[in-house]
């Protein structure tokens, strides 16, 4: 048994994938243009969830480039949010227009990380092009459909929810979160709620005959999510406080002595470590139940427990990095490189199908 795709007929992939070709072929370029590290994951999917994974994908990056194109005024951005989800449920079958989106990302040049980088021709071009991917949802099956539009909505909740919260933020009076209940529901929201959608998808698909105990794997996929999401905001805590954004809770931060804006210090870290290293502990245990998760699922689906296992095993390698270096020196960024990456893609490779290998694969990831 290889990686290697095997050759199917063009019927089979008919109907394995309803999505026609063309259509398939667009959405897979603009994802390796919007995403790198979501495509090598999107690349192992078997073919039958491929397309409804990637499209899901594209239609939340779609959002989260309205929610972030900042230029916009925010009752403009949550018009749009909300029409683009009455749009995808099918509330609404009027069509979604967001010109106003695509001029402002080509007159800030900019892209919706907060890093200042140049544009994404492919975030401009899936803006200009919504409608006919919106068209391409409605090619999958109503269950599929139904799936993509509850994970899309919640997401859509978190990006709402945050353009209120930091309506008024910016670089000289920074927000953030009260408490860590609002830590662990903005999580959820951004991508708890996908690992929920990602079980549901697969299970549907590929082993929904199989004794798997779906409520346990429920759960795990939420906190597989939620671990992700959180390693990134301990990561970009930097480039979002420069957005006048804190996703670190308020009262955690009071309990040892610092307000949200001391946190633009470099030297604020020595009274932060604590608190991080706590908040580092729980994205670790997070991940932990995820590759608990990875490894619930039948051992013959190798393809979609790589899919899990990738961004896993990145994740903790990244915590392990966060732990020893000083997160708010900004022109440090702190990153598993390129050559890491590899080693952990073709560690879990080879532990795929060697299970001495696999269970150590989560532990060793700590040491890259």
């Amino acid at each position: 048994m290889t990686l290697a795709d095997s050759e199917r007929d063009s019927a089979e992939l008919a109907l394995l994938s309803p999505m026609d070709p063309a259509t398939r072929t667009e959405i897979n370029s603009l994802l390796k243009q919007v995403s790198r590290s979501f495509y090598l994951t999107l690349r192992v999917l078997p073919q039958a969830v491929r397309p409804q994974i990637g499209l899901a994908y594209l239609l939340a990056r779609a959002t989260d480039t309205i929610a972030d194109t900042a230029i916009v005024p925010v009752a403009a951005r949550l018009s749009a949010l909300a029409a683009f989800r009455d749009r995808i449920v099918g509330v609404s079958d009027k069509p979604v227009t967001l010109a106003q989106f695509v001029g402002a990302q080509m007159q800030s040049g900019t892209s919706t990380e907060g890093s200042g980088a140049p544009a994404l021709p492919g975030e401009q071009l899936v803006l200009a092009r919504i409608e006919e991917f919106v068209g391409a949802l409605r090619q999958f099956s109503a269950d599929d459909q139904e799936l993509i539009g509850q994970v899309l909505s919640i997401i859509i909740s978190g990006q709402e929810l945050d353009l209120r919260r930091f309506a008024e933020a910016g670089p000289r009076h920074i927000v953030s979160l009260r408490n860590e209940e609002e830590l662990d529901d903005y999580t959820y929201r951004v991508a708890g709620c996908v690992g929920e959608f990602w079980t549901r998808m697969c299970r549907a698909h590929f082993f929904f005959g199989e004794a798997v105990d779906e409520a346990l794997l429920l759960k795990k996929g939420v906190r597989f999510g939620k671990g992700l999401q959180l390693v990134n905001v301990l990561r970009d805590l930097p480039a979002d406080l420069r957005q006048g954004r804190c996703y670190l809770p308020e009262d955690r931060l009071a309990s040892v002595g610092l307000k949200p804006g001391d946190l633009l210090k470099v030297d604020s870290f020595d009274l932060l470590r604590p608190l991080f290293n706590e908040l580092l502990a729980v994205a670790e245990a997070h991940l932990e139940q995820g590759w608990e998760y990875a490894t619930m699922l039948p051992k013959r689906f190798y393809r979609i427990r790589l899919a899990c296992a990738w961004p896993i095993l990145i994740g903790v390698a990244t915590v392990a990095k966060l732990r020893s270096g000083n997160v708010l020196d900004a022109s440090r960024r702190i990153k598993v490189t390129r050559s890491e990456v590899r080693k952990l893609v073709l560690g879990a490779i080879i532990g795929a199908f060697i299970p001495r290998i696999w269970h150590r694969l989560f532990d060793r990831a700590k040491l890259v």
